[in-house]
């Protein structure tokens, strides 16, 4: 087995991953990632496979599990009704519950709401240079996300911090305060939350809490703590990984120009589907050996974890020509941006319609967009976002 070393708090290795991942993948489909202490899939044929192998999965051994943290409880409850960390049947009992609330039907219904929202913070730019990731990026999926539960958009600043404060659980620079202030903001989340949830199982509206209420498959409902861990998940997966899709993809274009062609009708899939596979705001996932399994040559024990890079997989020349090379007319290809097999991100529909629809109208009204500073990425690895875009117009 090879052995590959990176840190991954690393200044250098943050703001550019992708020298590392050619390195690893160079050497094997399956390297031991010594500073993670696991195994890691580098290669798409590796990362793709290890998706959708049932052998492997989100939910940790019962075997492994140790006694949690006092002060993570009200953090760690709500991973525990969520159906991101859950396996079959729980994970199929609540993902069917969910996508029946959650229709393409609900998301498409949102089209035109996105549109006015995008002129609406455009109207609102100033003249002078300003960060694009605070005034448009942010805004555009939180206010959505907002609108689609059905909760009021003035919570949006709230809502953000909650959100911020709970996924820099998963970055590799975590610390005893970003503990904390993780676990404050879950308690103070699942309470905002429970008592919306109260309010609209007596008074339904037309939005998705009420329609999460209603859901109903063969007599089964979803509790009241799975409700609240579905909503806080939809709005902290679809939430970060939307913002940073359309940073990066913004930094992208500005960096290295863009073909007004990309963002016609007949290109705008296409352009979406090449930023989410050249810079995705998602790099690494784990997963848990359920059994003894042989892969690629090596064999894991159950307990043991992969880890699959997501975004050196979409780079894998094995599997696209000139991957290193941004190109929005090559022909679309499925990427691993979204994960896939079961944990196939349930909000891929909402981000990819956001950004059909906020990426053309960002650049129809401000076609003289240019950088007003280099931008950086956030030290938040194993999320890929920048800490702000600094632009003039």
């Amino acid at each position: 087995m090879n052995t590959v070393r990176q840190s991954p708090t690393d200044p250098a290795f943050v703001q550019d991953p992708y020298p590392f991942y050619h390195r690893a993948r160079a050497q094997a489909g399956l390297n031991y990632w010594q500073d993670y202490g696991m195994i890691a899939a580098f290669r798409r044929a590796a990362v793709h496979m290890l998706l959708r192998d049932r052998r492997f999965g989100r939910e940790m051994p019962p075997e492994l599990a140790t006694a949690a943290p006092q002060h993570l409880a009200p953090f760690l409850a709500l991973e525990a009704h969520s159906m991101l960390e859950a396996e079959p049947p729980r994970h199929t009992r609540l993902r069917k519950l969910v996508m029946r609330a959650f229709t393409s039907r609900e998301i498409k219904a949102q089209q035109a709401g996105i549109a006015a929202l995008c002129h609406s913070l455009i109207d609102a730019f100033p003249d002078t240079p300003f960060d694009l990731l605070s005034a448009y990026c942010t805004q555009v999926p939180i206010i959505t996300i907002c609108r689609l539960l059905g909760v009021p958009t003035e919570m949006a600043p709230q809502l953000l911090r909650w959100s911020h404060d709970m996924v820099a659980m998963y970055q590799a620079a975590r610390t005893p305060e970003t503990e904390q202030a993780a676990a404050s903001a879950a308690q103070d989340f699942t309470a905002f939350l429970a008592e919306y949830v109260h309010k609209r199982r007596s008074e339904p509206a037309d939005d998705l809490i009420t329609r999460l209420i209603a859901a109903e498959e063969q007599g089964d409902r979803l509790t009241t703590d799975e409700l609240i861990a579905t909503c806080v998940l939809l709005l902290n997966a679809g939430h970060e990984a939307t913002v940073h899709a359309l940073g990066n993809g913004v930094k992208t274009l500005l960096q290295q120009g863009w073909d007004p062609a990309w963002l016609a009708p007949t290109g705008i899939e296409n352009l979406v589907e090449e930023i989410l596979r050249f810079d995705p705001p998602l790099h690494l996932f784990t997963r848990y050996a359920y059994e003894e399994a042989e892969v690629m040559g090596h064999t894991f024990q159950r307990g043991d974890q992969v880890a699959l890079l997501l975004a050196s997989a979409n780079r894998d020349p094995a599997a696209e020509d000139d991957a290193e090379i941004f190109d929005p007319s090559r022909p679309a290809r499925t990427n691993m941006s979204f994960g896939g097999g079961l944990h196939f991100c349930v909000g891929a529909p909402l981000a990819r319609l956001e950004m059909q629809i906020a990426l053309p109208i960002l650049f129809q009204r401000c076609p003289d967009l240019k950088l007003a500073a280099d931008p950086r990425y956030s030290n938040s690895y194993h999320f890929h976002g920048l800490s702000e875009l600094q632009v003039t117009r």
